[in-house]
């Protein structure tokens, strides 16, 4: 009689090992949870942030950071001068800088609509243009959006961005190759953020999708760290758009 033998565990190496992930946005939610995510799995993190806060110095200490700093990603000037101060080379660079903007679209002031798309569409053409050159052949710049949806009035400026910046993704995949572009496009996302958005009603969007979602429960940050590492790490992804939203898109 032989005795059944059981496979001992592989041990899997770290995805990013030895390589360079810059976050603008790190200090909370979905950018931290990246951060610490890739820094689970190897990688040397430089943190950005609004603004030089406790937050951002945490976040730093907490996940022995690279390096940090505090500047406007919508600052053209601000951010050439931060990637000019950045080592070479780098590995990815994920951007979550940007909130959301909403309001009739004739009644925004053309600054006000002018924020509203630059926080995504102008500010991911900048980023590509200063870390062309930083970022090693195979690296990922790694972008957010909202999700696509109905338009409705009030969400005019989100629902233009949600559908342009998955054909600008794809441009600038073609023209940074090697170095891969991609984009995660985000129903709703439990983050700190939300919860300043939403205030009293936080709970109630909460047990909404709790009751309505296939997953049967909310999104958090760590889901979408988890797919930005793994969108970092499987160097056959470029030109992409990825919706992380619990199946709501399937329920709406």
């Amino acid at each position: 009689m032989t005795t059944p033998t059981t496979a001992a565990p592989t041990e899997r190496e770290p995805a990013l090992v030895g390589q360079t992930v810059v976050v603008i946005g790190g200090s909370s939610g979905i950018g931290l949870a990246t951060a610490r995510r890739a820094r689970a799995e190897g990688a040397d993190v430089i943190l950005t942030g609004l603004h030089p806060d406790d937050a951002l110095q945490r976040a730093a200490l907490d996940l022995d950071a690279l390096s940090t700093a505090a500047f406007d990603a919508n600052d053209p000037t601000e951010l050439e001068r931060f990637f000019a101060g950045l080592p070479k080379p780098i590995d990815h660079v994920m951007v979550t800088a940007g909130g959301p903007h909403y309001g009739r679209l004739l009644e925004m002031k053309f600054d006000e609509l002018r924020h509203a798309l630059g926080d995504h569409l102008l500010l991911a053409v900048e980023v590509a243009r200063n870390a062309v050159d930083r970022v090693r052949p195979g690296g990922t710049l790694l972008f957010m959006s909202p999700e696509g949806g109905h338009p409705s009035i009030g969400t005019g400026a989100e629902s233009t961005v949600a559908a342009a910046v998955p054909a600008l993704i794809a441009n600038l995949a073609l023209e940074l190759a090697p170095v891969r572009v991609n984009l995660i496009a985000a129903g709703f996302i439990d983050t700190p953020l939300s919860a300043s958005l939403l205030g009293s009603d936080l709970e109630k969007r909460r047990d909404q999708l709790r009751a309505t979602l296939p997953i049967a429960r909310v999104v958090g940050p760590a889901d979408v760290a988890a797919l930005a590492v793994h969108i970092m790490s499987n160097t056959a992804l470029t030109g992409a758009t990825y919706n992380i939203d619990g199946g709501e898109q399937l329920v709406r």
